[in-house]
């Protein structure tokens, strides 16, 4: 457990691949078996290996946190029953919403939701019940794809190089430990550059030495 660098099939943009709780993590099925022993050691957790509609974009459709992993309107049937046998004991729901990449549009942990404000306040509600965490409606840094610009666990944020002092001012309770970078050499989508936990984490391979060391820093580790 600790940092790496990381592509997967040659992309360094792993984020848009897979995501990771404490216990489990999702990736799609191309990953190779070397890419996910990498991710499992790495994080300390299960494995979980699935599509979304036949897609491996796992970290862009898809959200969870401790208890509970929300999957877009057009998740197949079996794919959603694949995943509910691959994770007894946590609530694997479908979510119904025009704004249908849910990792791009949702950061969430097991304490807070930080949400595209474009949600309705019904949807930012039942993201929130659903999730069991409290819910904020945020553009961050201007970027209303909060999920693919920023990264979020237990012990902090990393947020884009474009978030404002206000922005930080707003989360520094919620979230604990706050940095502001970019990855993968200068892009602002930082979450879709990462994958990570409290206890771990994976950028892109094209992430330098400074911008690793601040993601590090934001995330605790």
């Amino acid at each position: 457990m600790g940092v790496a660098k990381l592509n997967i099939g040659g992309n360094p943009f792993i984020g848009a691949f897979g995501i990771a709780t404490e216990s489990f993590a999702i990736i799609g099925n191309t990953a190779t078996q070397a890419e996910r022993r990498l991710l499992s050691e790495n994080m300390g957790v299960d494995l979980v290996t699935t599509s979304v509609d036949g897609s491996d974009l796992i970290g862009i459709y898809s959200v969870a946190n401790a208890g509970c992993v929300l999957m877009p309107n057009l998740v197949r049937d079996l794919e959603l029953g694949n995943i509910r046998k691959a994770l007894p004991g946590k609530r694997i729901e479908r979510f119904q919403s025009d704004l249908n990449a849910l990792g791009n549009n949702i950061l969430a942990n097991d304490k807070v939701a930080i949400v595209n404000p474009d949600y309705s306040a019904d949807e930012a509600k039942a993201i929130g019940e659903l999730l069991d965490v409290e819910v904020v409606r945020l553009a961050i840094g201007g970027l209303v794809t909060v999920g693919a610009n920023n990264v979020l666990t237990n012990k902090g944020i990393v947020m884009n190089n474009r978030a404002s002092e206000a922005d930080m001012e707003m989360l520094k309770e919620l979230v604990g430990e706050i940095s502001q970078t970019t990855a993968n050499l200068g892009s602002l989508s930082v979450g879709l550059s990462v994958i990570a936990n409290s206890k771990g984490i994976l950028v892109g391979a094209e992430t330098s030495g400074f911008e690793l060391a601040r993601i590090a820093e934001g995330l605790g580790l």
